[in-house]
């Protein structure tokens, strides 16, 4: 089977242990060899292997993959979302911090806004270019005000 751009992959080295679209292909002159710039499915990682290394992931197994990450998600979801009440019965107090994320990746920046919004937390989640963040994260934490600020960077 040929592997193309797009395509979800399990790397057969590490045992197909994470999954990931192929971002690029790259061909080496000198080698003859194809390398692949990877970018994880459920995970925010990036990683590059021989082409040689990957193996296409079926649509049913991603489907089963994706299904059991999201268990583990809304597992510990509820497990923070428990912890947080119980802590707020026994103090009777409601903490309220205000979260500010910055993030590069696109799908990210959505899935993050989607957890937080889960957890019933308060935040504001932006996308921003990696190389603009150091840029534009002074006037956001001014504009903001943030309790917390998490930054996301590759």
């Amino acid at each position: 089977m040929e592997i193309k751009r797009g395509d979800i992959v399990g790397r057969i080295s590490y045992g197909k242990d994470i999954l990931f679209r192929v971002d690029r292909i790259i061909k080496i002159k000198s080698t003859g060899r194809a390398y692949c710039i990877l970018k994880g499915v459920q995970y925010r990682i990036e990683a590059d292997a021989p082409i040689e290394d990957l193996e296409k992931i079926e649509r049913g197994q991603i489907e089963t993959e994706k299904r059991g990450i999201e268990s583990k998600i809304k597992k510990r979801v509820s497990l923070v979302t428990k912890g947080i009440f119980e802590k707020n019965r026994e103090t009777d107090k409601i903490t309220n911090a205000l979260i500010l994320h910055l993030d590069g990746d696109r799908k990210y920046t959505q899935k993050s806004d989607r957890y937080y919004r889960k957890l019933g937390l308060n935040a504001i989640v932006k996308n921003i270019p990696e190389s603009r963040q150091p840029h534009v994260v002074g006037d956001l934490v001014r504009r903001y005000n943030p309790d917390i600020l998490v930054i996301t960077r590759a």
